[in-house]
């Protein structure tokens, strides 16, 4: 936190925090090539402070103090080297200036600094993303002054700092309210003195900006005798950007620049999205969207009490950022704006919660983005395929939360399967029934802790010789996916790890038979078994699985899969208490060993370690290790 060196409550000189000054350190001797972000990042800042004011002011029109026209003021001094942005929003207090300026939010600051990359134009994309924009000024100035009053108060705060170990703070005049920054130039930054400079990157950067960005208008003055000229600034404002509300505009007058120049500045995001749907909807509920999937991941994503990423408008007046009634979490990369002409102007997030008009605008944008993202895994697979790489998780999570388009979010979903064996998940569920084998009646799966685990399962084994796809499954989503995802097209999700194994017509009468004679001479050896191993085991069985293993472990039908158990043991939830199948290849030269063993104590040694074999094999974990390695080394002595 930060720390006062001077005891006076009008002037204070503050440390910045410790992440501060290394970010500092980053913005002055790194991002130097990406000047540009400085006004960006700026302006941006001043557009929300507008927006909370609007917010605010809804229940305290007071705090307009006869002006409500807001606006974003450019101007610079070139004797004094001086660029200031300057807003009419809602300003600051003398701590929140010290809480938004003297420190970094703790929950962004170590993700900040472990996803620099060390490419400046990647790094300087991140600035935005973490919230941290306003440090961006250090990178073309040498000491930065701001001044700002919040609404309804009479005091003003002025705080200054040359971007090194600290900043000082005091009390001021400012006769109206809102925020100035002024930036004292560093040697060289004179392009930031240039009228045309400024306004050309205001209208590459923030023309979608929804309120008015304004400049002194600069017009051509001739010199002496018709002789040289030069421009010269009048006292005529002029508004440089578009200043509307770019999503109340037709699509067919927005360009594809503009819409991803607002996508940028909505999500403080570098790269373009990957995909966007811009809809009016009429009728009963009235209003807007203009939704976004971003082409990467935020550094955030698996939060699921991150914030949300679209900001609800009503009739064009900003209400609230980060509205979460509005996308479920299964969406929550989505980034956006929703403008509603039926919400009222003072809407809460209690009234969110309960309103029918905001669920159904909900539903309609849910729509819109599973359209969306089916639409580009139709014409773009290639896209879908980045795009899968970046939220297939999230996506995973959607068929448990929102049963209603259960059935269009599972024709979105990507799995790995026996069909490459290569762990990228390109399978849709679709392809996998195009590829069926004609008497096969399920979809077949398996789901381990690793892909390695799940491809290398002996599960696999009869599946492989009868050349029968399953999907192998390793996000530890997988299994809350499964809870929810039972069916696809009539055609059931079955584990080939649970239950006994039934392939239906998939097996003839000849090999049904030779398995009920193989069962019939291995009875004795697994009621030796079964008393060997006592508690350790449900049942032990004759596989139908393997060829080439000697055993497997398998979870009974309604019991929890090993792999879910271990994932809530490992998330500190306890799993009901559940004991695995035992099945046996009795064919398998190590079972056949067994099976001739007359000694108990090897007998029961050797029935030990075949269990902890299968165990290791599907991943678990062994309780007592060093037992283990002692039977080992003993049966090989």
């Amino acid at each position: 936190m930060t720390t006062a060196t001077a005891e006076s409550q009008s002037k204070q000189t503050m440390g910045f925090q410790a992440e501060v000054k290394q970010l500092l350190q980053l913005m002055i001797h790194s991002l130097y090539s990406n000047k540009e972000i400085v006004l960006r990042e700026l302006i941006s800042n001043a557009s929300d402070a507008a927006d909370k004011l609007r917010f605010e002011a809804i229940s305290n029109g007071s705090l307009y103090e006869n002006d409500s026209v807001l606006n974003i003021r450019i101007s610079f001094d070139k004797d004094a080297r001086t660029l200031t942005i300057a807003d009419n929003g809602i300003g600051m207090r003398r701590e929140e200036v010290i809480n938004n300026i003297g420190t970094i939010a703790k929950s962004g600051t170590k993700e900040f600094f472990q996803n620099l990359t060390g490419d400046q134009a990647k790094d300087a994309n991140l600035i935005g993303q973490f919230g941290v924009g306003f440090y961006s000024s250090f990178i073309i100035a040498d000491k930065v002054t701001l001044i700002t009053r919040r609404a309804g108060e009479t005091e003003a705060v002025k705080w200054e700092s040359h971007g090194e170990g600290d900043f000082t703070i005091e009390a001021t005049e400012k006769a109206g309210r809102g925020t100035e920054v002024i930036l004292h130039l560093r040697e060289g930054e004179e392009e930031f003195l240039n009228d045309w400079k400024l306004k050309s990157i205001v209208r590459k950067y923030s023309d979608h900006i929804t309120l008015p960005i304004v400049m002194k208008k600069s017009e051509w003055k001739d010199g002496e005798n018709g002789e040289g000229g030069q421009m010269v600034t009048t006292d005529e404002d002029e508004t440089i950007n578009k200043a509307s509300a770019l999503w109340a505009r037709s699509k067919s007058d927005i360009s594809e620049e503009e819409y991803q120049a607002f996508y940028k500045h909505i999500s403080h995001d570098y790269e373009n999205p990957l995909a966007y749907t811009h809809s009016r909807v009429e009728g009963k509920q009235e209003y807007i969207s203009l939704l976004y999937v971003p082409a990467k991941a935020p550094f955030d994503l698996y939060d699921r009490d991150r914030n949300q990423g679209i900001k609800l408008y009503v009739k064009r007046v900003f209400i609230m950022e980060d509205a979460d009634k509005l996308m479920p979490q299964y969406l929550r990369f989505v980034r956006g704006v929703i403008d509603s002409a039926d919400l009222p102007l003072n809407v809460s997030r209690e009234i969110l919660q309960d309103s029918r008009d905001v669920e159904a605008i909900k539903n309609g944008s849910v729509k819109k983005v599973l359209s969306l993202l089916e639409e580009v895994a139709d014409n773009k697979p290639d896209d879908y395929a980045k795009f899968w790489e970046q939220f297939g998780r999230v996506l995973k999570e959607g068929p448990g939360e929102d049963f209603a388009n259960k059935e269009k979010i599972a024709t979105l979903l990507r799995f790995a399967s026996t069909q490459s064996d290569t762990e990228v998940q390109n399978v849709s569920l679709k392809d996998y029934l195009s590829r069926m084998k004609p008497e096969q009646e399920v979809i077949y799966y398996i789901t381990a802790d690793t892909f390695a685990a799940a491809k290398n399962s002996p599960h696999l084994e009869i599946f492989r010789k009868k050349g029968i796809e399953v999907l192998l499954m390793s996000d530890k989503v997988d299994e809350w996916l499964l809870g929810s995802l039972t069916e696809f097209e009539g055609k059931k999700l079955q584990s080939i790890a649970k239950g006994d194994l039934d392939l239906g017509k998939l097996e003839d009468e000849a090999d049904k038979a030779a398995q009920k004679e193989v069962e019939a001479q291995a009875k004795d050896l697994v009621e030796r078994l079964k008393a060997a191993l006592g508690d350790a085991v449900k049942e032990v069985k004759v596989t139908h699985r393997l060829t080439d293993s000697p055993a497997c472990l398998v979870a009974g039908e309604h019991d929890l899969s090993g792999n879910l158990a271990r994932i809530l043991k490992a998330a500190g939830q306890k799993a009901p208490e559940s004991k695995p199948i035992l099945e046996i290849n009795p064919s398998h030269r190590l079972v056949e060993k067994l099976s001739a063993e007359a000694d108990a104590a090897r007998f029961a040694d050797y029935a030990h370690v075949l269990f902890d074999q299968a165990l290791l094999a599907e991943g678990g974990q062994l309780e007592n290790p060093a037992s283990f390695v002692k039977r080992m080394n003993s049966l090989i002595l």
